[in-house]
């Protein structure tokens, strides 16, 4: 089983109200590509994934007068894969949704949310994704109302290989957005990052909950953050993904990442990246590591061949011209792949 998750820039803006692809001439959001090369590049890119389950972070909105789902479905169509069922979980009021794209004949999928639900008060135990959580990151003895613009989506994936649960993760973006001048550019900067590593400790609370009960799991999707990324890392001690992955916890309890690991042991840089960002005032590509597909100890032994399909660190990709060009093309993420092999239990399950 090949599970992915691809963050793909701006594909609202590929659909109309009616779910339909706008195959056409006219700009997508992204700079210098047309819709119709957009579409063309990410159907070359899913067929070469050719995933059981894609976690498309930045899916198509969904609203009173738009389905995220039916665009997705339209798009598997056109493009011909095998995931071409989907499953979205919680609406959200930005143009970027999580939705899980699936093979209906490998698999089944459905949303599952944990947790209480709140009012706008919120509560102090870790409630729904769709909640409020109030929590006090201990830096200025402030407790914080803390609230998802993008809830994860919590899935159940039932398949040959056993049964598992997903946490589809697209956290707050740390860049200070709309910021004037170098003071409140800190500012933002900073409360950023409070609300990024807020989420990322509210995600790891679900985590944890999930491996007391020995249920096997994956955590997917676009953090905005890692190891060794930006300069407030030392003012709040430990990135997000360090604390979703429980770095600091006994290895029955941490999940696994690869690519985080290497990350790890490299933050001076040279290790993986996922994510490949034009900055107009310097001229230059920013790379990052962003994505992720992190495992339970339960899954790592079945886990295998973890990869980000990078157009120039990925031999494959690089000699393949037309996947590279693709890649470049689609998005200004890179999808990440990894493969599930052999039978795996659930608790309260007999091996068969």
């Amino acid at each position: 089983m090949r599970i992915a998750t691809y963050n793909v820039e701006w594909f609202a803006n590929l659909f109309d109200d009616s779910g339909r692809l706008l195959d056409d001439q006219n700009w997508s959001g992204r700079q210098d590509v047309t819709r119709s090369q957009q579409i063309a590049a990410l159907t070359r890119v899913f067929r070469a994934l050719d995933a059981d389950a894609v976690l498309v972070i930045e899916a198509p909105d969904s609203s009173r007068d738009r389905d995220g789902t039916a665009a997705l479905e339209t798009f598997a169509a056109h493009a011909g894969i095998r995931a071409r069922k989907a499953l979205i979980g919680f609406v959200n009021e930005t143009q970027q949704e999580i939705i899980l794209l699936y093979d209906p004949d490998t698999l089944q999928a459905r949303h599952d949310p944990v947790g209480e639900e709140t009012g706008k008060k919120g509560s102090r135990t870790p409630p729904r994704f769709d909640g409020t959580y109030r929590i006090d990151l201990d830096i200025d003895a402030t407790e914080d109302l803390v609230r998802f613009s993008k809830p994860p989506l919590e899935a159940v994936i039932d398949s040959d290989l056993g049964s598992f649960r997903l946490i589809g993760v697209h956290a707050k973006s740390k860049a200070p957005h709309g910021a004037r001048g170098r003071d409140e550019m800190l500012r933002l900067a900073i409360a950023n990052r409070r609300k990024q590593l807020a989420q990322c400790i509210w995600i790891r609370e679900r985590v944890s909950s999930h491996l007391a009960e020995g249920t096997p799991l994956v955590v997917a999707g676009d953090f905005n953050d890692g190891p060794g990324l930006d300069e407030f890392e030392a003012l709040f001690g430990r990135s997000g993904v360090e604390i979703v992955l429980g770095t600091d916890l006994p290895p029955e309890e941490q999940l696994f990442d690869p690519h985080a690991a290497e990350a790890l042991t490299s933050r001076l840089g040279g290790g993986p990246t996922s994510a490949r960002f034009y900055i107009r005032d310097e001229d230059r590509f920013l790379t990052a590591l962003l994505d992720y597909i992190m495992v339970s100890s339960r899954l790592r032994p079945m886990a295998h061949d973890w990869r980000i399909w990078h157009p120039f660190e990925d031999r494959a990709c690089w000699q393949d011209d037309m996947l590279c060009r693709a890649l470049l093309t689609a998005s200004d993420h890179f999808p990440v792949t990894l493969d599930l092999s052999k039978p795996f239990t659930t608790p309260h399950q007999a091996p068969s």
